[in-house]
């Protein structure tokens, strides 16, 4: 499924970490809104581009990264059935476009990236 909609950055870093790393994030990088996991191995890159950026912590195939600024996200899942990728537009807010699987779509939800009527809405 297509998708493209505006959403906040901090909504679409909770989908990335519901979607990559939940289960294993510790809650000092979890809560902190300015750390964002990203995976640069094997299938699934996931990429911050941030005015920006240092690594704080690996666990397993995630690295956690600080960022300052983030001017865009490139979100590839494991799987290879969701490409996203979220541009700045101002302050907080991103234009978010891609295909996404089912399984992503429902995380998107799940975090607040889209809105509950937005499968009711789209056209």
């Amino acid at each position: 499924m297509k998708i493209n909609v505006t959403c906040s950055l901090n909504n679409f870093r909770q989908f990335m970490f519901i979607s990559m790393c939940y289960s294993f994030t510790p809650p000092n990088l979890l809560h902190n809104e300015k750390v964002f996991p990203e995976r640069t191995t094997g299938q699934g890159t996931v990429y911050v581009e941030a005015e920006d950026k240092q690594t704080l912590q690996k666990i397993r195939e995630i690295t956690f990264v600080q960022v300052s600024d983030v001017l865009g996200i490139i979100y590839n899942s494991k799987s290879g059935r969701s490409q996203l990728k979220w541009r700045s537009l101002r302050d907080d807010l991103g234009k978010l476009t891609g295909e996404v699987s089912s399984n992503s779509l429902v995380n998107l939800f799940a975090s607040g990236t889209l809105a509950e009527d937005y499968a009711t809405t789209k056209k």
